[in-house]
């Protein structure tokens, strides 16, 4: 039987929507932020503001708090993590899918960090359950 993986990306990612159909075809199940189990089309800032990033701090702090198009996308991940037994942090990608990733760590599930050359290290990273190279190697650590 296949794992439940949570693939914590980037939508800037080109590679996160071929790993989610490679690894449902390994016969994994995936969360996919891009299409949550929801329905809903995956959170993007531009939906609350088209000039998100001209945003203040306070203006950051204050739409992330109360804009209920923030808070349909926090829950949708949220209840993505809680179901997963396994996050596979799939490099390059930001602040975000690293938060979600030191959550898997924190609560004592699976995290899978898969790299490429030319990413920058990162000492935390040991906390990690496994940092693959490769996407076999990322195959058979999911057997494993």
């Amino acid at each position: 039987m296949g794992r439940r993986i949570y693939l914590a990306s980037s939508w800037r990612n080109a590679r996160q929507p071929h790993l989610v159909e490679y690894l449902r075809q390994e016969g994994h199940l995936v969360y996919d932020f891009r299409a949550p189990f929801n329905g809903v089309p995956g959170f993007a800032w531009s939906e609350i503001d088209p000039n998100w990033q001209a945003w203040s701090a306070q203006r950051y702090r204050e739409l992330l708090t109360t804009s209920p198009i923030a808070a349909r996308g926090f829950i949708s991940d949220l209840r993505g993590m809680q179901w997963a037994d396994t996050c596979v942090l799939l490099l390059p990608c930001g602040r975000s899918a690293h938060l979600e990733a030191g959550w898997f760590c924190g609560q004592g599930k699976r995290c899978i960090i898969l790299t490429q050359d030319g990413e920058e290290p990162e000492l935390m990273a040991l906390l990690a359950t496994d940092i693959c190279i490769s996407v076999a190697e990322l195959i058979g650590a999911l057997a494993s």
